[in-house]
Formats: C-alpha cells, sequence, structure tokens
C-alpha cells in the first residue's frame, strides 16, 4: 500500500518522519531481524531532514547529522521501562543505525562494516539514505521511502 505526504519545509518533513518513528514504535515487532528504512531520492530532496525527524521520534537526543564521510552512525535507544511512562514506545529496539550509501561504489563495501550482523539483530532499528545503491542486500519488507522535488520548496514523500 502506497502513501504519500506533501510537505512544504524540512520542519514539515522532520515533523512527518517524527510521527512516523512514533507510529512505528507503537507496532508490535512482526520481523525476525532488524526493522529497515531505505529512503531514495535526488540530493537535497529531504532525505537528512527525514532521518533527523525519524531519529527524534526514537527519542535520540543527540544531533543528528548525515554519516556521508563516515556511512553509518549507531544511537543507542533508551526507553523508560516504567509503565506508565512508555506510552509511544516500544523497548524492543536498542539501537538505531543511520547509513549513508552516497559514497558507496558497491554493496559489498557496506557487507564489510557487518552489515549482515546489523540487519539480523531484531532489537535493531535502521534507516539507509541512498538505499536504491544497496537495493541487492536490502532484506526482503524493507520499507521503501521515496522523495520527490516537485516545486522549490514542495518534496512528496512516497511511503511503499
Amino acid at each position: 500500500m502506497k502513501t504519500s505526504f506533501i510537505s512544504h519545509s524540512p520542519k514539515e518533513t522532520k515533523d512527518f518522519a517524527r510521527d512516523f518513528a512514533k507510529q512505528i514504535l507503537s507496532k508490535p515487532s512482526q520481523k525476525k531481524g532488524a526493522l529497515v528504512i531505505g529512503l531514495q531520492g535526488e540530493l537535497g530532496a529531504g532525505k537528512t531532514s527525514f532521518a533527523q525527524g525519524f531519529a527524534k521520534g526514537l527519542g535520540v537526543k543527540e544531533k543528528v547529522l548525515s554519516p556521508t564521510f563516515l556511512i553509518m552512525r549507531k544511537f543507542a535507544l533508551s526507553f523508560d521501562r516504567a509503565p506508565s511512562r512508555m506510552t509511544g514506545r516500544n523497548p524492543r529496539f536498542q539501537y538505531f543505525y543511520h547509513i549513508d550509501c552516497y559514497r558507496l561504489q558497491n554493496s559489498k563495501e557496506l557487507l564489510a562494516l557487518g552489515w549482515e550482523k546489523i540487519i539480523g539483530n531484531p532489537q535493531n532499528i535502521i534507516l539507509v539514505e541512498w538505499a536504491d545503491k544497496i537495493k541487492n542486500i536490502l532484506p526482503k519488507g524493507t520499507t521503501s521511502i521515496s522523495f520527490e522535488t516537485t516545486k522549490a520548496h514542495e518534496r512528496r514523500i512516497i511511503l511503499s
């Protein structure tokens, strides 16, 4: 099922992504491995803004920058385990990985960084920018999000 959203600013993109992350956390997991979300779109289309809002929705406190030169950043997720304060949070995820494949020449480079182990852990949630560069190693069931520039300050975000 495809869903789309029109964003008129980076703030709207971040807010949409934050709400999307909270929605994911509120649902029980039905996957054996990590939850993987792949982002596609041209340079400047809003992928990093989405990643920043998504991380915030997961509760990441650190500033999230695009890991273009690092390729991958790992964030520990901490959730208040007190039942009265768990609204909108799911402690099944322990780590958030933000991966940027822009500089990768091929998927073997990501495999060398431990990709198989990372996607095999159901306690990981992974957001991959430029996911189309590694589509041959994305796990089945990866959520795909595409970004299209429709006007100067307008983006169409398509979830499928």
